[in-house]
């Protein structure tokens, strides 16, 4: 059998009737989503992915208005914010009653238009044994791809959904592949116009003259839940936090560079385009160990 577990969220818009929980577990070996679903045929769709470690699911509140945010740039219907909250601790709890608890998992959250024709949203949930991210959080080798958009996209063509967090992820895939015919571990995204934006699957951090910054949510960039805890990290350490525009050659003379995302936590940069950055080894742990910390 296998380890995950699999939830399908039978009201996930509105209110369950009385009694019900707007959930139910499946069994994840078996088929459960139809091939008409618009998530499959057309990747309409929303998803978040949460870690969760020692039994807590970070940033839950956070995840949970990002995806509702996600479904409004889609315009989709509201998801229901309680269902998918008590969805999520119920399949951590029952992943651990199978598999026992501790070490670190993710929670994947599905948002769909639903099965074509229907007019009713799909949604799921599954837990499962988060990857081994030790070697990432050592360091990576990252390469700058172009994105081919401007920075303020989102601004003027808010119909290509930078921004939102869809199933549409066939690009940030590509994206990948390429960082790994480059030889290197991941990507940072620059636009067209010459302007740091995100990775594939993380947000980045800069460190130059003593002050953390990380590129302004405006140019359709996914506001990360991470990025906000790193940024909190940063603070109580006493070093000033910014949100701004990175140009690319800001990005390439910066002090010290981060990824950051929702499961792999925080990889430092090592080499950025063949240039080699300086990795504060001690700083990096303890902000993987605060990032690990969270209970919330």
């Amino acid at each position: 059998m296998t380890r995950a577990t699999l939830l399908t969220i039978t009201v996930p818009t509105g209110e369950p009737a009385d009694g019900d929980p707007g959930f139910a577990l499946a069994d994840f070996d078996a088929a459960q989503v139809r091939i008409t679903d618009l998530g499959v045929t057309r990747g309409d769709g929303v998803f978040e992915t949460i870690a969760v470690i020692d039994g807590h699911p970070q940033a839950l509140g956070p995840h949970l208005m990002r995806l509702a945010h996600s479904a409004e740039l889609l315009d989709l219907p509201e998801p229901a914010e309680h269902v998918w909250h008590e969805a999520v601790l119920a399949g951590v709890a029952d992943y651990q009653s199978r598999n026992g608890a501790g070490g670190e998992l993710f929670a994947k959250l599905i948002y769909t238009r639903g099965v074509e024709g229907t007019g009713k949203p799909s949604g799921w949930i599954f837990v499962d044994q988060g990857e081994d991210f030790t070697q990432q959080r050592l360091g990576l080798t990252v390469v700058t791809l172009d994105r081919g958009l401007r920075h303020d996209v989102a601004e003027t063509s808010p119909w290509l959904l930078a921004g939102a967090k869809s199933l549409s992820y066939a690009v940030n895939r590509a994206a990948q592949r390429e960082a790994a015919r480059r030889g290197a571990d991941d990507v940072i995204f620059i636009s067209s116009d010459g302007y740091a934006l995100e990775g594939p699957t993380s947000n980045v951090i800069v460190l130059a003259d003593g002050v953390v910054r990380t590129p302004q949510t405006d140019q359709g960039i996914l506001a990360g839940t991470t990025q906000a805890a790193v940024f909190a990290f940063f603070a109580e350490r006493g070093y000033p936090t910014e949100y701004r525009h990175i140009t690319a050659e800001e990005l390439a003379a910066a002090d010290a560079l981060w990824l950051v995302s929702s499961v792999r936590q925080a990889g430092p940069i090592t080499h950025l385009d063949g240039r080699e950055y300086p990795v504060d080894a001690a700083l990096t742990a303890d902000l993987n160990r605060y990032l690990l910390s969270r209970t919330h």
